[in-house]
């Protein structure tokens, strides 16, 4: 694979990238793995194309759930909508912050700007009716069991890793705005904005926009937002180096490039889970279908290296 750095770029930072399983929360800690991450993205940064990045909530939307529920008595709770843009704004200020601070100490005096972002869904669309996104903390059956008979909550089996919250995730249909985003790019900005997938309102057949409670999947709203501005490529950064068919048996093996129909086949042939790597293949399709280019990826800490082609899983449209 060539050096092909591309003019423009989205990037899709995960939920756990921002908020990894072991930590507390506290503000110092998120600022360490903020700036950590920062200097994970400073090869990027530094080359001054149009940049987008875009980032997860799942962990943190789910505590902000949990502690308003444990104060409801005191504190009337928040709707999920208003959780979700309170994640996004929390999360993309210490991001924000964190990115200017590297960049600076880099000597680079590019800017960095966030952008509070909603995307309108379909009332009807069929997740409302199968809450399948998973949010917050990992719990025991029991506990699990004891917080939806205390709080209705819809709690799930995660991929053997325990029970989690599990919210309606429908699919994004229009991003508000985003002629704003594109012009925040344009100026040379560094531009975080869709965070946790976006604030999820609905229109009303009089053109006013209401919130609607659910977290939309980051990674579809990354694919959206590309498309919408006419970026060819997206960039996906995970846990993992490369994606693996057959993952955890003795015949698993790394993707290194393939195209949109084969990874398509592979997809049906089950290879990714829904709770692991399957939405972001779905998200990698609908790109590639929306007429992007090329979709990379890999982990964090490789982020210059999967843009250069020397690691990472590159999927691109037929006949590339």
């Amino acid at each position: 694979m060539g050096k092909d750095i591309p003019e423009a770029l989205v990037i899709a930072v995960g939920g756990n990238a921002i908020h990894p399983e072991g930590i507390r929360g506290t503000p110092l800690e998120q600022v360490a793995i903020a700036t950590e991450l920062g200097r994970s993205l400073l090869p990027v940064m530094q080359l001054n194309n149009r940049l987008i990045i875009t980032h997860g909530n799942g962990p943190v939307v789910g505590k902000i759930l949990l502690r308003q529920s444990l104060a409801r008595h005191r504190v009337e709770p928040m709707s999920l909508d208003i959780c979700v843009a309170h994640s996004q704004g929390g999360i993309a200020y210490v991001l924000t912050q964190a990115l200017a601070n590297v960049l600076r100490e880099a000597g680079n005096d590019r800017p960095v700007a966030s952008l509070l972002t909603q995307i309108e869904v379909d009332p009807a669309d069929p997740a409302f009716q199968n809450p399948s996104k998973p949010i917050g903390y990992f719990y025991s059956e029991e506990e699990a069991g004891q917080l939806s008979a205390e709080l209705g909550w819809d709690m799930r089996e995660d991929s053997g890793r325990g029970w989690r919250h599990v919210v309606p995730s429908p699919m994004p249909k229009r991003i508000l705005d985003v002629s704003l985003i594109d012009t925040l790019a344009q100026s040379g900005a560094v531009v975080v904005t869709g965070g946790g997938g976006g604030v999820p309102v609905v229109r009303s057949a009089g053109g006013a926009y209401a919130g609607i409670d659910a977290v939309i999947d980051k990674d579809r709203t990354s694919a959206l937002l590309a498309n919408g501005l006419g970026i060819r490529d997206l960039m996906i950064l995970t846990a993992v180096p490369r994606v693996a068919v057959n993952f955890g048996k003795p015949n698993q093996q790394a993707l290194d490039r393939v195209s949109l129909s084969e990874i398509r086949k592979l997809h049906a042939e089950g290879h990714f889970p829904p709770g692991s790597m399957g939405p972001k293949i779905d998200a990698a399709i609908q790109f590639l279908e929306g007429g992007g280019s090329r979709v990379m990826i890999g982990r964090l800490e490789d982020a210059i290296a999967v843009i250069q082609g020397d690691t990472g899983t590159h999927i691109v449209a037929d006949g590339a």
